[in-house]
């Protein structure tokens, strides 16, 4: 038996990276897979994995009518929606905050800030009438609780989500729902540079980790088993938690 069997979960940035990775992680742990990408190709591959627990959806985070329609194709599919994931994100390059422009920091907004309000507000309310309860994970940042320089919309984004996830778990705790969210350190997909602000080379790769006490980047399953145990009966006395899965980064 697996630890999400008969649960039926809502991820979103499924076409790739953590949330790809968690569709498939749930998904082998027995759980029925919405998954909801704006990237068509990304998403449909993300289903190839395991095809039978899940079915793509595509979305546009930052609209409330692709929010309502999400929730509905789960409920319509799977008979339920137990768990949101709200993992889509973007981020503008690492530079200088005076050349952020206005309209990197109104998508950064937008996509980190106002996606998760929408999918909240859509996902919350089937949560209660259907009153079985429910976990939403939202994917912050180390960023939320440590912010660095060059990146400072996007980890005041990612703080925002730190701040709502601990609010809205005070709210609906009495509803049985838990909302926890998962805060990575930077992660061997490709982003280094981005994210840094400087070339991925070996030597700036060590400069970086010699501030991990653990001595590493994380890898994908870092975040991914994370979710399936705040996701799981496991931790369902576990709520308003920003976990930093960080190796020790922000010690």
């Amino acid at each position: 038996m697996g630890r999400l069997d008969g649960k039926v979960a809502l991820v979103t940035g499924a076409g790739s990276g953590f949330g790809a990775g968690i569709s498939q992680a749930f998904a082998a742990e027995g759980a029925k897979v919405l998954v909801c990408d704006i990237n068509t190709d990304g998403g449909n591959e993300t289903v190839k994995s395991n095809p039978s627990a899940m079915a793509f959806y595509r979305m546009d985070v930052t609209k409330a009518s692709d929010w309502k329609g999400a929730v509905e194709t789960a409920v319509q599919n799977f008979g339920t929606c137990d768990i949101l994931v709200n993992n889509a994100g973007t981020s503008y390059r690492n530079k200088p905050t005076v050349e952020v422009t206005e309209e990197e920091f109104q998508r950064t907004f937008d996509v980190n800030v106002k996606g998760v309000y929408l999918g909240c507000n859509a996902w919350i309310n089937q949560a209660i009438e259907r009153k079985e309860g429910g976990v939403i994970i939202n994917i912050a940042s180390v960023g939320a609780s440590r912010p660095r320089p060059g990146l400072v919309w996007y980890n005041a984004s990612k703080g925002a989500i730190a701040n709502a996830t601990k609010g809205l778990a005070a709210e609906y705790g009495p509803h049985q729902i838990r909302v926890v969210s998962i805060c990575p350190l930077v992660t061997s997909t490709g982003l280094f540079s981005h994210f840094t602000g400087v070339p991925d080379t070996p030597a700036n790769r060590q400069n970086f980790i010699s501030n991990v006490p653990m001595g590493r980047i994380g890898e994908i399953d870092d975040v991914t088993t994370t979710a399936v145990f705040l996701a799981s009966s496991d931790a369902k006395f576990i709520t308003g938690v920003n976990l930093d899965v960080d190796g020790g980064r922000c010690i």
